[in-house]
């Protein structure tokens, strides 16, 4: 891959940390406790955390970045410097922000600083302004490529370098779920229920169906579309290569409250196709499609292709609240145990029954996800043998080959593929 063509994943946790490593994640972005914009719908990691992040991102060649995005309270002034002085001490190759408290506490200590998109950069003076603090700024969302085209031949032409002396670095949000709101600023939740989004807190309201009353009468009636502010999710994997011909450097992908096998099917998908197209190959429309179908059968409210970019009408709403994904995940048991010698695994089926030719994937905090389609179930008999069975039923403990390594306490899920209404 072009070294200039950064893959972004999210990690919400170990699991999904261990996914987009393995998937080839350049670099994972996370949160730590509430100083970031997914305070609510993420676990997110502790302070006590961010030496693994770092060593396990650096292991696999990847940088590792904090998310400090929320607006920050006179209040959080001690408790957000403590959390950049650990990133700093654990290693953490930078910090991702808007506040400019943020900011310059993070440049004080040497923290190189890329602007949040809740900064909302829009043209190349902004990008002049915080090229003093920043190596790399995420542009605001609703730019059209013409207009990131623009910003990124204006950096080159005028040598526009952040602290590291290096151009600064384009970023842009290249897939995943979409907010009605300017750049995700929004006070809708902060309205309705004191939570604000700008905080981390946000409620989703944009989410729900809503119903139209008249006050006078008490007439009401449902909106034709029933989920009016909720966009389907941005997919740029069709005009991939545009966007890297432009310049971008950075592609983000959204998902820090997906699973991890969200993380591990996303992530391996634009690493693929950025290295194909930076590479310089030629990729077939059905290389393409297949690369969406991918997409698609993991969390999805249908996507809108190209978006912004491509200066798309704004006519993309969800219709509806739930996933679109082809594929579900249930959890079937555990992994008992492994045998290095003859790759085989232990499974323990605690909610069903498992056969030949299912497909499973087994996640863990180390194993990342693991897909799996069992060619042969074999289970103990009575008499301490081992034979190959048509089915080995819930509560049984089954044999199965898998080569890759799995660990004791490892997830195991069965992938099945949806009938969508």
């Amino acid at each position: 891959m072009a070294p200039d063509v950064e893959i972004m994943a999210p990690a919400g946790s170990f699991e999904s940390l261990a996914a987009a490593l393995r998937a080839g994640a350049d670099s994972v972005y996370f949160g730590v406790g509430d100083l970031n914009m997914r305070a609510r719908a993420t676990a997110n990691f502790r302070e006590e955390d961010l030496p693994k992040v770092a060593r396990l991102c650096h292991a696999c060649g990847a940088k590792a970045y904090l998310t400090c995005n929320i607006v920050v309270y006179d209040r959080e002034l001690e408790p957000m410097q403590r959390l950049l002085h650990l990133a700093k001490q654990a290693g953490v190759d930078a910090v991702i922000a808007a506040d400019f408290a943020v900011i310059t506490h993070a440049r004080r200590l040497g923290l190189e600083v890329h602007v949040s998109v809740q900064a909302n950069v829009c043209n190349l003076e902004a990008v002049r302004f915080y090229a003093a603090y920043a190596d790399v700024v995420v542009l605001a969302r609703e730019l059209k490529l013409s207009q990131i085209r623009a910003i990124i031949e204006g950096i080159r032409r005028e040598s526009i370098c952040g602290p590291s002396g290096q151009l600064v670095r384009v970023e842009i949000f290249a897939h995943g779920a979409l907010c009605i709101a300017i750049s995700g600023k929004c006070g809708m939740s902060l309205t309705a229920h004191n939570h604000s989004a700008n905080r981390g807190d946000c409620f989703q309201l944009c989410r729900r169906r809503y119903t139209v009353t008249d006050t006078e009468t008490g007439f009401a009636m449902d909106i034709d579309n029933q989920y009016v502010m909720s966009p389907k999710d941005i997919c740029t994997i069709r005009v991939l290569d545009q966007l890297i011909a432009a310049g971008i450097a950075v592609f983000k992908l959204e998902g820090r409250g997906r699973s991890e096998a969200y993380v591990s099917a996303v992530t391996a998908v634009y690493k693929e196709a950025a290295q194909a197209y930076a590479a310089g190959e030629s990729c077939s429309p059905e290389r393409v499609a297949a690369w969406e179908e991918r997409l698609r059968c993991v969390f999805n409210r249908s996507f809108w292709h190209g978006g912004y970019y491509l200066g798309e009408d704004w006519d993309t709403w969800s219709g509806r609240s739930n996933s679109l994904a082809l594929e579900q995940r249930q959890h079937l048991g555990r992994v008992q145990r492994w045998y290095a010698q003859v790759g085989v695994a232990e499974l323990r089926l605690e909610a069903g029954a498992l056969h030949p030719g299912d497909c499973i994937e087994i996640t863990g905090t180390t194993t990342g996800v693991i897909r799996h389609c069992v060619a042969e179930v074999r289970c103990d008999t009575p008499a301490g043998e081992t034979c190959a069975v048509p089915q080995a039923p819930k509560g049984s403990v089954a044999l199965v080959a898998i080569p890759q390594k799995v660990r004791r306490g490892d997830k195991v899920y069965i992938v099945t593929r949806r009938t969508l209404s």
